[in-house]
């Protein structure tokens, strides 16, 4: 994956998922990071910070980042903002449709998931892309 727009420092700050995505999403992570950075200061909250601008265009998907059908917050968390105190999806877009999860799912094998309902599906989705997130650094 090409990322010539981007500088060698803001390449080497890319998480592996977001290396692992298409050009805008790496743009749109490292711009933000590079912002917060600014703001906050190198660490946690700059990584945070990035993952949610990312998360408003881009879902999770396995071991990378696609771009959403519709732009916007991808659960409560992300919707609450900064001070919020609930459960985020990590990159599953919790507030797509049942049919949506369910097509994420058939993508990433997911086993069981014809009967899960929409909450256990955005679930299975979080633990189907871990999993390949692991996967994918160990190179498997």
């Amino acid at each position: 994956m090409a990322t010539s727009k981007l500088t060698k420092a803001q390449r080497e700050e890319l998480p592996s998922t977001v290396e692992r995505s298409d050009e805008h999403a790496q743009a749109t992570w490292a711009k933000t990071h590079d912002s917060a950075v600014e703001s906050y200061g190198e660490g946690e909250r700059a990584h945070r910070t990035a993952f949610s601008a990312l998360k408003h265009g881009y879902e999770k998907v396995g071991d990378h980042w696609e771009p959403k059908a519709q732009k916007g917050p991808s659960d409560a968390q992300a919707q609450g903002g900064a001070d919020t105190a609930r459960p985020t999806a990590g990159g599953v877009d919790a507030r797509a449709s049942k049919t949506h999860l369910y097509e994420m799912a058939q993508r990433l094998d997911v086993p069981g998931r014809s009967t899960m309902t929409k909450d256990q599906l955005v679930d299975a989705l979080g633990r189907a892309n871990d999993r390949a997130t692991t996967a994918a650094r160990r190179g498997s």
